[in-house]
This record gives structure tokens, sequence and C-alpha cells, in this order.
């Protein structure tokens, strides 16, 4: 009995707390770990690359031969493109004007 008895009047004991809505929400959260972030993120654009001059000359290179390894349909013939592409290479390696 004794043990109950001091039980109970320990229970009358406690501190009383008022809080707001949003800080009991804002508690709450915290509890549960749904924190709010707390910056925000700066999306940054990123920055785009500058085409080389050699990469400038393969590509003028390219469309020029491309035409010569393609069939009537616009297809490309067989191994067509790596013909293509080896033929631009040898071209803008060249000094001559595209």
């Amino acid at each position: 009995m004794g043990l109950q008895l001091q039980q109970q009047q320990g229970s009358d004991n406690m501190a009383e707390v008022t809080l707001t809505l949003e800080e009991y929400e804002a508690l709450r959260d915290m509890a549960m770990g749904i924190a709010a972030p707390i910056i925000d993120e700066v999306i940054v654009a990123p920055v785009k690359r500058k085409a080389s001059a050699a990469s400038k000359r393969y590509g003028k290179a390219f469309k020029k031969v491309a035409p010569k390894f393609k069939l009537k349909n616009g297809s490309w013939k067989k191994n067509g493109f790596k013909l293509a592409v080896r033929a631009a290479h040898k071209l803008a390696k060249t000094n001559r004007k595209l």
C-alpha cells in the first residue's frame, strides 16, 4: 500500500507545459526524424563545354564524306559508318580547306 501511495503522489509532481500548435508540430517532427531542410539548394546550370577546333573540323569533314558511304534511301552501306568515320578523321587531319 505504501508503495502505491508514493507513486500516486509522484505523478502529481509533473510540470505542466503549454505549447503552441506550431511548436508542438516542430517538436513532433524532430522526434520522428522528419526535419525540414534548413538550407535551400541552389540549382546551378552546368557549364557547356566549348567545342575544340579539331572537333569542328571533324564534324565538317564527316558531313562532307558521309553521302559517299550511304545508299540512295539514306541508310548506311555495309560498314559505311565505320569507313565514313575513318575517312573524316583522315580528311580532318590534313590542312586542306573543307
